[in-house]
């Protein structure tokens, strides 16, 4: 999951993120002011975790589309801002609203992601599962359902070299 900065000593981790086409896909982030955008929505507890525990600047972060035929890798984003309270679950009009969470007591939190490539060759759950280097990958774990989890630096690297 993570790889040392040889210059910075700072590890860096790899994650995947999932995200519905239809709800908010890559064609969508790419028109966002400088391709950042907020991370909310995630109604998972140990996503939540991830999200406001272990991810840092600098980590770097597969872009999937999940419930789209097919399910695919579409990019990579980069973390430019670290877990801070999700305020969609403030508000009560939006559809994430969690009565349960308050300002003085947030239950949810969000990272801001950078797009910083879209794949023009994509990877499809369908071709991830013949690929030797992925077979321990999250995503690929029977049952896994987590929108976000974390990657290893070999499988990131795999998949970068597949959609080059």
């Amino acid at each position: 999951m993570a790889a040392s900065n040889s210059k910075t000593g700072k590890v860096k981790s790899y994650w995947l993120v999932k995200t519905e086409p239809s709800t908010y896909s890559i064609d969508d982030w790419e028109k966002e002011k400088d391709k950042t955008t907020f991370w909310d929505g995630v109604r998972n507890y140990q996503a939540r975790n991830t999200l406001r525990d272990l991810m840092k600047l600098g980590d770097e972060v597969l872009v999937y589309h999940s419930n789209a035929e097919p399910p695919e890798i579409v990019g990579v984003a980069k973390v430019v801002r670290e877990g801070y309270p999700d305020f969609t679950a403030l508000d009560s009009n939006h559809p994430h609203y969690d009565p349960d969470s308050t300002s003085d007591n947030p239950r949810w939190f969000m990272v801001d992601l950078k797009l910083i490539k879209r794949f023009k060759k994509r990877l499809s759950l369908a071709q991830a599962k013949e690929i030797g280097e992925l077979s321990g990958m999250e995503l690929l774990r029977k049952g896994s359902r987590l929108s976000v989890q974390p990657v290893k630096a070999i499988e990131f690297q795999a998949i970068l070299e597949y959609c080059s």
